[in-house]
C-alpha cells in the first residue's frame, strides 16, 4: 500500500502542475454536461424558425398564419413571395421549413374540394426534422379542417356531429419512458457519456504518452511492480473522472430533468473504470502517443452510433452488433436507459454490468509488454 501511495502521490504532483489535466478532467466534463442540459431549455424543442409564401392573402391564410405562429413549436420568423426564395433560406438554414398557401385556397376548403397546403422542411437535422413536419402536419389538418365545420354550421349541422364525421376515430397517445417527451432527457444523458468517454480515452493516452521521458522514473516509484505502477497512475483519475461524472449527473438532473438512481451513478463509475482501462490496454499494445491518440479518438467517435443512441443496433449488419458489445459506452448506454426507460434494475442487464466491469482486465493483459518497453528504452523512444 506504501507502494501504491507513492506512486499516486507523484502523479497527483504531475496533475497539479499542468493546467491541461485539470481542464480535460474537470472543467470540460461540467461545462459539457451544464451546456447540454440547458441547451433545450424547458426539454423540448421550441420556436423553430420557418417561413411562410402566402400566394392567397385571404382572412382564412392569415389566420392559418396566426395558427401556426402561436405554436410553441414553431415560429414563423419570414415571409417570401415564392417557393423559390424560401427554399434558397432553407439551404442558407435561416429556416427549417416553410408553408405555402396557395391560390383558392379558401374556395376549395369551402366548396369541399381537394385543398392541399404543400409544406417543406429540412430533414438533415431528424430532430428538428421530425419536429416541423409532425407540428405542421398536426396544425394544417386543423386548419383545413375548421372552414368545413363553419360552413356545416351554418347549414344546421350540429358541430360534434361534423366533429365525429371528420375524425370518426380518436387517438390515444402514450409515450413509454419519456411521458413529457423531454429531448433532454433522451438526448443530453447518452450524448453526455459519449463525449466522456472520448475525453477519457485521450487524457489517459496523453498521461501515458508523457512519460515516455521518465518511463523508468516511473517504474521506479512502484519498486519495479508494474501492477502498482499502472494502478497508481490510474486511481487519480478515476476519482478525478468519478467526481466529475457525479457533478455531470447532478446537473442533468436539476436542469435536464434527469431521473438520478444509484444505480445510474453505479454505471457511470464502471465506465469510468472501463474507459481508463481499455485505453491502458490500447497503449501498452503500442505505445506510440500520436497513433494511439488518433485510434482511440476514432474508437470514442464510433460510440456515437455503435452505442444505438443515433441508429438501433438490430438494424445494423450482425458484425457491427457484435464489435459495439468492444465498446464501453455500449454497455453502459444499454444499462441507464433500461433504468430510465423501462425502471428496470440490474436484473435485467446483469451481464453488461459483467462485461463492463471485464474491461478492468484489459491491462493485465497487457502489463508485461508495457514494462518490457519501458526497461528495453522502447517507450521512452516512442513519438
Amino acid at each position: 500500500m506504501r507502494t501504491l501511495w507513492r506512486v499516486m502521490q507523484r502523479e497527483m504532483s504531475i496533475f497539479v502542475r499542468r493546467p491541461l489535466l485539470w481542464i480535460a478532467t474537470i472543467a470540460i466534463p461540467l461545462f459539457s454536461a451544464l451546456f447540454m442540459s440547458s441547451i433545450f431549455g424547458s426539454g423540448a424543442i421550441q420556436e423553430i424558425p420557418i417561413g411562410i409564401v402566402d400566394e392567397e392573402f385571404t382572412t382564412t391564410s392569415r389566420s392559418i398564419v396566426r395558427m401556426i405562429d402561436s405554436s410553441p413549436t414553431l415560429s414563423v420568423t419570414r415571409h417570401f413571395t415564392s417557393s423559390t426564395e424560401a427554399l434558397a433560406a432553407i439551404k442558407q438554414r435561416e429556416i427549417y421549413g416553410y408553408v405555402v398557401l396557395p391560390h383558392n385556397l379558401t374556395r376549395n376548403m369551402v366548396q369541399g374540394s381537394r385543398a392541399a397546403i404543400p409544406y417543406y422542411y429540412h430533414y438533415a437535422f431528424m430532430s428538428i426534422g421530425a419536429q416541423v413536419e409532425s407540428t405542421l402536419r398536426t396544425l394544417l389538418t386543423l386548419a383545413t379542417v375548421d372552414p368545413i365545420v363553419v360552413t356545416a354550421n351554418e347549414l344546421g349541422v350540429s358541430e360534434s356531429v361534423v366533429e365525429t364525421f371528420l375524425e370518426p376515430t380518436n387517438s390515444d397517445t402514450h409515450p413509454i419512458g419519456n411521458a413529457s417527451l423531454n429531448y433532454s432527457v433522451y438526448l443530453t444523458e447518452p450524448f453526455f457519456f459519449i463525449m466522456f468517454q472520448i475525453v477519457m480515452l485521450i487524457t489517459t493516452v496523453y498521461i501515458l504518452g508523457t512519460e515516455r521521458a521518465n518511463g523508468r522514473e516511473w517504474l521506479a516509484a512502484a519498486n519495479g511492480n508494474i501492477f502498482t505502477a499502472i494502478m497508481g497512475k490510474s486511481l487519480p483519475y478515476v476519482c478525478t473522472y468519478t467526481a466529475s461524472g457525479m457533478a455531470a449527473l447532478w446537473i442533468m438532473g436539476r436542469i435536464g430533468g434527469l431521473s438520478l438512481s444509484w444505480g445510474m451513478v453505479g454505471a457511470m463509475v464502471g465506465l469510468v473504470v472501463a474507459s481508463i482501462s481499455l485505453a491502458l490496454f490500447i497503449y501498452s499494445l503500442y505505445p506510440h502517443m500520436a497513433l494511439v491518440l488518433s485510434a482511440v479518438s476514432m474508437i470514442g467517435s464510433l460510440g456515437a452510433t455503435l452505442s444505438g443512441v443515433t441508429f438501433p443496433i438490430n438494424s445494423m449488419y450482425p458484425i457491427f452488433r457484435h464489435v459495439a458489445l468492444l465498446l464501453p459506452i455500449r454497455h453502459f448506454t444499454i444499462i441507464t436507459q433500461n433504468m430510465l426507460y423501462t425502471e428496470g434494475g440490474y436484473e435485467a442487464v446483469w451481464w453488461h454490468g459483467a462485461l463492463l466491469a471485464t474491461f478492468c482486465l484489459l491491462p493485465l493483459i497487457t502489463a508485461t509488454r508495457l514494462r518490457k518497453s519501458i526497461i528495453s528504452g522502447s517507450y521512452e523512444r516512442s513519438k
